[in-house]
């Protein structure tokens, strides 16, 4: 009987895992780490150029590759900080699983958690064109990548006004 009861709360615990929200995905604040390039993947190693200065911070974020997620607030998926290195940068991206993402990344020049528009820089996937009639926000369709299981290597360049 006791083994029956144990047998029923895992395939309890099971059932309310799958049923999860898929929200649950989300706002993954991971640590930086080369480890998920240096495997099978899947994972994205970005080579960010372009970096204006060695102060604040470089946050990369990967969303899901849909219109409805992509540039919305708390609708990543994994972010990393780092600090700025001035020039050019290696950066690790781990993806859950294959399918369609977009990155998206902000240099915050003086840490204070805002987008200054006169001074932080922004990089996408795809590298599109920015300008003031997108506001730093091109379409999906324009940053979306599709990933296997592979390592992909990425270069995106850091833009500033």
């Amino acid at each position: 009987m006791k083994k029956r009861i144990l047998r029923l709360a895992a395939a309890a615990a099971i059932a309310v895992g799958l049923s999860a929200p898929a929200g649950a995905q989300f706002r993954n604040e991971i640590a930086y780490s080369v480890t998920p390039c240096q495997g099978n993947g899947p994972a994205v190693w970005i080579h960010v150029t372009g970096i204006d200065g060695n102060n604040g911070t470089m946050r990369v974020q990967l969303y899901p590759g849909t219109e409805e997620d992509w540039l919305e607030r708390g609708r990543w998926i994994n972010r990393i900080e780092l600090p700025a290195r001035s020039g050019a940068m290696q950066v690790c991206m781990p993806v859950p699983r294959p399918g369609n993402y977009a990155i998206a990344i902000r240099h915050d020049k003086n840490n204070n958690g805002r987008t200054d528009i006169t001074s932080d820089g922004g990089g996408m996937s795809n590298n599109p064109s920015i300008n003031i009639f997108n506001l730093g926000k091109p379409g999906i369709d324009k940053t979306r990548f599709s990933i296997g299981r592979e390592v992909l290597p990425m270069t995106i360049r850091m833009r500033y006004l």
